[in-house]
């Protein structure tokens, strides 16, 4: 009867063997699988921060060339608005000279009409 029992063990034994042994390469897959994923994350996780790098570079590159853009246009803009200011006085010294010839034409006619008042 002992050997029926150590028959019995020995088999369940070889039964717990086999699942553990199936249960180890089942782990190792899981270990292969595991490395390949994290092989592809790591590689992804260069990749974009390469590619975020290569974005930062590039969006940089677009505000310095906006900001020249915009110091151009402000020079340019206080350019021409100098030039207006000086087309303004310009006009405005014109405009102030007719208005004392004016002022001397109206200053002789008032003195003709007095004059012609006075000779009456």
């Amino acid at each position: 009867m002992e050997s029926d029992g150590l028959e019995a063990r020995v088999e369940a034994l070889e039964t717990h063997v086999r699942d553990l042994d199936g249960r180890v390469r089942a782990s190792e897959q899981d270990a292969a699988a595991a490395r390949v994923l994290a092989g592809a994350a790591d590689r992804d996780v260069t990749q974009f921060h390469s590619e975020l790098r290569d974005f930062r570079q590039a969006a940089v590159s677009s505000f310095n060339a906006m900001r020249e853009d915009m110091t151009d246009l402000r020079t340019e803009m206080r350019t021409r608005f100098a030039s207006v200011d000086n087309g303004f006085i310009e006009v405005r010294g014109k405009l102030d000279a007719a208005a004392a010839g004016q002022q001397q034409i109206v200053d002789i006619l008032h003195r003709l009409i007095d004059d012609q008042e006075q000779n009456r």
